[in-house]
Parts: C-alpha cells; sequence; structure tokens
C-alpha cells in the first residue's frame, strides 16, 4: 500500500503563506519595478507624486520660501485648463493645482499640459498665455481667478510634457495693466513650474 499523504495543518499553511509574503517583499526591495517612461508619469505616479504637499524655493535676497498646496483640481481638457494660447494642438489632457507661498501672500496655480508629441519649448515672463488660475474655497486661494493673476511661465524642454504658472495676491487683487510685478511674485511662478516640470522629466 502506498502512503497517504497528510494535509497540512491550519498553522502550517499560515508558516507558509507568511514565509510567501516576506519572501515577495525581499525580491521586491531588491528588484524594485522599473520606473514609467516620462510619457506616462503623469497618471502612473500617485497625485502627491505630481503636485508634492510643499515645494522648497528661495526669497530674491536668497531666504528660504516653502509654497504648500492648496488643493488639487479635477483633470481637465486643455482647452479649460490652459488659455488658448498657451498650449498647440496635440494637447492631452491638462492637471492643475495651486500652491500659496508660507506667508499666504502669494498664491501660483500650476498646470501640467500632457502632450502627444514633445513640445519645443516656451518660456515667457510678465503676464502671457498660461494656464487658468484655479481656486479653491475656503484658503489662500479662495478669490483667485483669471482677473487676479499677475504674471506667469510656460515651461518645456522638448519632453511631453508643458507645465504652466499663473501667480497673484491671496487678497484677491485684480491686475490692472501696468501693474508691477514684484520679483518674489516672478520667482514663486518660475520656480514652481521648474520644480514640477523637472519632477517629471528628469
Amino acid at each position: 500500500m502506498g502512503r497517504s499523504e497528510v494535509p497540512p495543518l491550519p498553522f502550517e499553511v499560515a508558516v507558509y503563506h507568511h514565509l510567501s509574503v516576506v519572501l515577495l517583499s525581499l525580491i521586491s526591495s531588491l528588484w524594485p519595478a522599473p520606473a514609467p517612461p516620462v510619457a506616462e508619469r503623469w497618471h502612473a505616479w500617485p497625485v502627491a507624486r505630481v503636485f508634492p504637499g510643499a515645494v522648497p524655493g528661495s526669497s530674491p535676497s536668497g531666504a528660504r520660501v516653502t509654497y504648500v498646496l492648496t488643493g488639487v483640481a479635477p483633470e481637465a481638457p486643455c482647452v479649460t485648463a490652459f488659455q488658448p494660447a498657451a498650449v498647440r494642438p496635440g494637447c492631452r489632457t491638462a492637471l492643475r493645482a495651486t500652491y500659496a507661498d508660507s506667508t499666504q501672500t502669494f498664491v501660483v496655480t500650476v498646470g501640467i499640459a500632457v502632450l502627444d508629441a514633445p513640445s519645443p519649448g516656451r518660456d515667457g515672463s510678465g503676464r502671457p498665455a498660461t494656464v487658468r488660475p484655479a481656486a479653491f474655497p475656503g484658503g489662500p486661494a479662495a478669490r483667485f481667478g483669471d482677473r487676479q493673476y499677475f504674471t506667469g511661465v510656460v515651461v518645456g524642454s522638448g519632453e511631453r510634457y508643458l507645465v504652466g504658472t499663473a501667480a497673484g495676491y491671496a487678497d484677491g487683487r485684480a491686475y490692472q495693466p501696468g501693474d508691477r510685478v514684484v520679483a518674489r511674485l516672478r520667482d514663486a511662478a518660475r520656480q514652481l513650474a521648474t520644480a514640477l516640470h523637472e519632477a517629471l522629466v528628469r
């Protein structure tokens, strides 16, 4: 007669399962999953990586500045999130979030245009066509709209993204032609655009 097989005891099954989980964890840590291609990062990454909760910067005097996330807008068509002259045809979708500096004096909306093909890149200052401001109730960006942005930047470097910023004041003041743009506001617009663009493509 052949030996009859004895089924494993419940605690043995639990031990085998635990060891399998540990082994898989070790393998994952030694051989992490490959990073997604640059063109896929906008949806492969979690929102908190695309739009970090805090972005470091500096003032014109060299003092440290922190830009703090106030809200993330739903994904939107490019024609909704950006002004028409800011992006060319071939823009697939757009992501937006708004930041405030640590003093809650300035607010900056950052827009990421996801492109079907590499962009030739754009860069500008003053009050160019750029992302549309995204307001979030109950915070420093509650009154931030198209009339409130004073300056902005659109950055691209031949990759699959254009990153645009629109920067203004948390007190809701409206832009008037000829208004002077202070260096701190211009720096906020440029630093956020550059930081989020580099994070996506480097």
